[in-house]
């Protein structure tokens, strides 16, 4: 079982994924992200009252501005789509790559168990753990003077988040043999959940929200989460299943070879 036959069945998963995503996206969060946005433009519109006498030419100049934008309809279809299909193909590449890195490293597992454990890790790690502690926030939400400060701060806590499954993990496998698997895995599980919870104390607090509604950022959170879910879920379940299709053929045709050779 090669690299290169990991990582075209992870392109290839991940290409199911990125469709499925889309799917979920354009029916559970884009309602969420124009009803965003409908605020957005509220508030725009109520604290640029105040000042609408002040330029024509300055109106004239945003309108053909706003004019050269991409139109919502092209950013809820077309746009997400190429988004959820390029972050899946490449998301599934890496884990195709990874898994097929950690085969028989990781115990006594299977090409596919082995798989979905790479999957599970990675979900936790890559999505869930750093959205807990940074969800996914509105359009309408944030100053545009701290996007680069908390983008940096996302990126960094989700950086640790990955270092410290790693380590953990390896640590688990390396102590498996002397304490046994089930020990093995729950000491891996708390350092990680002690380490992560310690960072999420010291990094720095990210709020906001302001007056934001609260009944719709949570629905915008929950489909952001329901979002990442699904593009774990299914490159996972997919990328499983064709590494278990692709073990059973290459068992296959190393047991007819042996077959023949003792003839």
């Amino acid at each position: 079982m090669s690299p290169r036959a990991f990582l075209v069945r992870g392109l290839l998963a991940g290409l199911l994924a990125g469709v499925a995503t889309f799917l979920v996206a354009y029916a559970v969060g884009e309602p969420q992200v124009g009803a965003a946005i409908a605020l957005e433009a509220i508030s725009s519109e109520d604290s640029g009252a105040d000042g609408h006498s002040h330029s024509h030419a300055a109106e004239g100049a945003e309108g053909e501005e706003e004019t050269a934008e991409v139109s919502r309809t092209n950013q809820s279809t077309w746009g997400l789509l190429t988004g959820t299909l390029a972050i899946g193909v490449a998301l599934g590449g890496i884990l195709g790559l990874v898994a097929a890195g950690t085969l028989g490293r990781l115990g006594r597992l299977t090409p596919g168990q082995s798989t979905a454990l790479v999957t599970l890790i990675g979900f936790v790690a890559v999505a869930l753990v750093p959205f807990l502690k940074y969800p996914a926030t509105p359009p309408a939400v944030g100053s545009s003077d701290t996007i680069g400060v908390r983008t940096a701060v996302y990126f960094a806590f989700q950086a640790l988040s990955v270092v410290a499954a790693v380590v953990t993990t390896y640590a688990a496998v390396r102590l498996r043999g002397r304490f046994g698997t089930y020990l093995a895995v729950v000491g891996g599980v708390a350092a990680y959940l002690v380490v992560m919870v310690v960072a999420g104390e010291l990094f720095t607090t990210v709020n906001e929200v302001g007056d934001f509604p609260a009944d719709t950022l949570w629905f915008f959170r929950r489909a952001s989460l329901i979002t990442l879910a699904t593009m774990w879920g299914v490159l996972g379940v997919a990328l499983t299943g064709l590494v278990i299709r692709l073990y059973a053929a290459e068992r296959a045709v190393a047991e007819r070879k042996a077959l023949a050779a003792s003839l």
